[in-house]
């Protein structure tokens, strides 16, 4: 069972597919990057499977992020630091 949800375009040669799947008989999303160019069109590597077992998670994770979590902000003319970021060593929620 394969099923395409939706595509995002990433570049002139590049879709991100997000896909519902059932490889190796583990059903699940699948997001990946598929090229359409002279030398190959197909799917790459590049990509991730989140089973089904784990999509509740996924959901409530992806949900969790606001359209005002992704505004941008304006840039200070002052000296531009890095803005402060989680790392894998600092705790994060356990969906």
């Amino acid at each position: 069972m394969e099923k395409d949800i939706g595509k995002i375009n990433k570049n002139d040669t590049t879709d991100i597919v997000i896909r519902l799947d059932d490889f190796a008989g583990r059903k699940g999303v699948t997001i990946r990057e598929f090229v359409t160019s002279e030398r190959y069109t197909g799917f790459t590597k590049s990509g991730v499977k989140i089973d089904a077992s784990d999509f509740k998670k996924f959901k409530e994770m992806i949900n969790s992020i606001t359209e005002e979590d992704l505004k941008e902000e304006p840039e200070e003319e002052e000296e531009k630091l890095p803005k402060e970021q989680a790392t894998l060593d600092e705790e994060m929620p356990d969906y």
